[in-house]
């Protein structure tokens, strides 16, 4: 059976009303070190995430509940999509890389380098209407072993880039952050929010084409931002602490929705996309909600 924790709601603002779900978070799976890079996959119905120190990448079976390898070692994903083909996106942090697992099972890697040099450890990932790929890319992977393989970063920062799907180009959008970590679009695909792990806000930027515009503080947050998604209503989710911070549109946060452990990341899926998956620390949860989450692309 299941083990279920209490669901806690904290209402900061009137509107966060609208935001309601079951009375407890469904326990699916725990074992791990570090929980990440949550994706459902529609098509099989099934749940993918890492569990990065121990290198290898989970499936949940929302069949039957099961849970089994699907990939040890895994060069160390974390952040993963789906494309308009249904094709799987993933940053491996161990091989610096972004790649996309094709329908016959083979990998291409769209992007591993910038103006030659090696990406740090790209982190999250999210692909536009256009077919184009954003990610992030900071130090995580390569600064010790624990969840990736340590080496000497070849270049001067960490950035948000951007893979043209025409030609393949690889070019850095914004080159001011610390520490980029979750991404996500808004519904319209005409904003980006990007998560400053260390500086522990949130920014968002205009969507230019090929480029990005703005960029200022969307949100100041309690705890150090990963995950980001976007629900149907244009309301903002963020992992950060042990709780899912739910901002309006207009930058307020509404509330929070509090877990037992630190959370890393979140996806919404199921057949009406009500339900949210989340991944914190050595676990993997699930809760039925009131809202949809917008859809990926």
């Amino acid at each position: 059976m299941t083990e279920t924790v209490p669901a806690v709601y904290e209402r900061l603002d009137e509107r966060f009303a609208a935001v309601r779900g079951d009375g407890r978070l469904e326990r699916l799976w725990t074992g791990g070190r570090w929980t990440e890079g949550p994706l459902y996959v529609p098509a099989g119905r099934y749940l993918l995430f890492s569990d990065i120190p121990n290198d290898r990448v989970l499936r949940w079976d929302e069949a039957d509940g099961s849970v089994s390898v699907l990939e040890s070692p895994a060069r160390y994903p974390n952040g993963r999509t789906i494309d308009r083909q249904g094709r799987v996106v993933t940053c491996r942090q161990g091989a610096r890389r972004v790649e996309r697992t094709e329908h016959d099972g083979s990998t291409t890697v769209l992007a591993d380098r910038w103006r030659g040099r090696r990406l740090n450890s790209p982190n999250d990932v999210v692909v536009s209407a256009d077919g184009a790929v954003w990610f992030t890319d900071p130090p995580y992977g390569i600064t010790t072993d624990y969840e990736g393989e340590r080496a000497d970063p070849e270049i001067d920062g960490c950035h948000v880039y951007r893979v043209d799907p025409a030609t393949g180009d690889v070019t850095a959008v914004a080159t001011d952050f610390e520490r980029p970590n979750g991404l996500a679009l808004s519904v319209d695909g005409t904003h980006l929010y990007v998560a400053d792990t260390h500086r522990r806000h949130l920014r968002v930027f205009a969507v230019d084409g090929g480029r990005l515009a703005g960029g200022e503080v969307f949100a100041e947050l309690d705890g150090g931002p990963d995950g980001v998604r976007v629900d149907t209503a244009g309301r903002v989710w963020v992992a950060a602490g042990e709780a899912l911070h739910v901002l309006d549109p207009d930058g307020t946060l509404l509330g929070r929705l509090h877990l037992p452990e630190e959370v890393s990341n979140l996806a919404f899926g199921g057949r009406k996309r009500n339900r949210l998956f989340v991944t914190a620390s050595t676990s993997v949860y699930s809760i039925l909600l009131t809202v949809n989450g917008a859809p990926l692309l």
